[in-house]
């Protein structure tokens, strides 16, 4: 193992408030992998992979598929490479925006749904409160 402080997947899941189910799924499908395996072969994490998960979870209420989520932390990953050139960058920040824009067209629209249901809500307290009133 290198300097890196390890984590196994419980702990990780307890620090993210994600399942070990829903962790190793996004192993299987490649969003996150473990950084290391113990010698037993239990998967071990870092900080860098909880920080990984913290922003798959962050995505999965906007309602980003799995290929978007995908998308956004290659992109992610690329623009932290030194290997990353130039023309490279340009585009991936690009793409950074678009992603920024959609997260904000999704929470704007969250948002709408919520003053529709507190509106909803509301009009069934006032509508029980007549009825009681009538009663």
């Amino acid at each position: 193992m290198s300097g890196a402080q390890h984590m196994q997947i419980g702990e990780v899941a307890e620090r993210t408030g994600l399942s070990l189910r829903t962790i190793r799924y996004y192993g299987e499908v490649g969003l996150v992998e473990p950084s290391a395996r113990s010698r037993g072969g239990f998967r071990l994490y870092t900080e860098t992979d909880v920080d990984r998960l913290n922003l798959i979870k962050r995505m999965k209420p906007l309602e980003f598929s799995l290929e978007e989520t995908r998308e956004l932390l290659e992109a992610v990953d690329r623009l932290g490479s030194a290997e990353t050139g130039p023309e490279e960058r340009r585009a991936l920040s690009e793409r950074l925006d678009a992603f920024e824009a959609a997260i904000v067209a999704r929470c704007q629209a969250l948002r709408d749904q919520l003053a529709m249901a507190e509106e909803f809500a509301e009009r069934l307290r006032e509508q029980r409160a007549r009825d009681d009133a009538t009663a």
